[in-house]
């Protein structure tokens, strides 16, 4: 019942997105300016998508070295498969199951055994290092290329300032409780063990166990030095996605410069954490309101640009994973189980 409660609210969120963004829109504009968009950029921005994946699958593969050896192939299988249960599945069900995939990948092909519940704690280190690359980019927008490139538009930098400061504090917090976790799983393991005092005995060895097993997925920050290297992947990462969002914008003749496009991912990164499927509706509302607000687009350019750059940031990894995923015996619904189970699993 909760579940079928969730994907109403979920669709419903959706639907309201999607009506405000084609707000005040004149769709045959939208269409035309789509037909006549420049096609190298947009093969572009297609390339980089490849190329983003890759990047993520080699630094899981090194956030992973801690738990044992994993091939650039599996990790760039598990990635893809993740990102298309995300494009498909609401509440970023991706997230979840991509270290379960990984976990049984390596089971059935013989590579080192990586458990799910640690790979899940590299995921969540991933998305803070994402959070501190993405908020170095906009502080570097905001402080040193928005007042060279004349924006005018105090109010909404203001808010832009505010918003990355909480997120630049919650960030620092979140990576001081991951390092005091990672510190030493045995004695987080141990400590855990006590709550058979409040719980049975049986169920506080679960929870023992599974908490050793998500601090040792965080090895790579217990060192100062892989906690670095592995943020040092991140940037050239989000450079290629920065990259990307510029080319649709040119070849929509959307007059974003490069530096710009740190202003776009920073809002993006706002409109996906909306938990829809694809993130629809967030993603477009986002890049609606930072092409419009920011940059000067009309409505039209600015509606065609984000169904385009949403339609290529989604589309490869939608197919690559759901290729790999069949090859494995996976589809949809056992994807859709394997997330309502897993999240059950990390939130019990």
């Amino acid at each position: 019942m909760r579940s079928h409660l969730r994907t109403i609210a979920v669709v419903a969120l959706a639907v309201a997105l999607v009506a405000l963004f084609f707000y005040n829109v004149d769709l045959r504009r939208v269409a035309s300016d789509i037909v006549h968009a420049r096609p190298e950029w947009l093969a572009l921005s297609l390339a980089t998508v490849f190329l983003n994946l890759a990047i993520r699958a080699m630094r899981w593969q090194y956030l992973l070295e801690p738990l044992g050896r994993t091939t650039f192939r599996t990790a760039f299988q598990a990635t893809a498969v993740g990102f298309a249960a995300s494009s498909v599945l609401p509440a970023r069900a991706g997230e979840f199951i991509r270290p379960y995939f990984l976990a049984r990948q390596t089971r059935s092909h013989g590579a080192d055994r990586v458990t799910a519940t640690g790979a899940f704690a590299t995921i969540i280190l991933e998305r803070l290092l994402d959070v501190i690359a993405v908020l170095v980019l906009l502080a570097l927008y905001v402080f040193v290329f928005a007042p060279e490139l004349g924006v005018t538009n105090p109010v909404a930098l203001r808010w832009l300032k505010w918003v990355g400061g909480m997120a630049a504090a919650g960030s620092i917090v979140a990576l001081a409780v991951l390092f005091v976790l990672a510190g030493n799983p045995a004695r987080l393991g141990r400590a855990m063990f006590r709550l058979e005092q409040v719980v049975p005995s049986a169920l506080a060895g679960v929870i023992a166990k599974v908490a050793e097993k998500f601090a040792r997925g965080l090895g790579a920050i217990r060192r100062p030095g892989r906690a670095i290297i592995a943020l040092a992947w991140s940037f050239p990462l989000w450079l290629s996605i920065a990259v990307g969002i510029w080319a649709v914008a040119v070849a929509f003749r959307v007059a974003v410069p490069f530096t710009g496009s740190f202003l776009i991912i920073a809002l993006l990164v706002l409109g996906v954490a909306i938990p829809t499927p694809g993130a629809v509706g967030g993603f477009h509302a986002a890049f609606r309101y930072g092409a419009t607000a920011f940059f000067n687009a009309s409505d039209d350019a600015a509606v065609g640009a984000a169904i385009v750059l949403h339609l290529i940031s989604v589309g490869p990894s939608l197919l690559l994973g759901l290729t790999f995923a069949a090859r494995e015996g996976v589809n949809l619904a056992a994807m859709r189980q394997l997330a309502d189970g897993a999240e059950q699993g990390h939130t019990a």
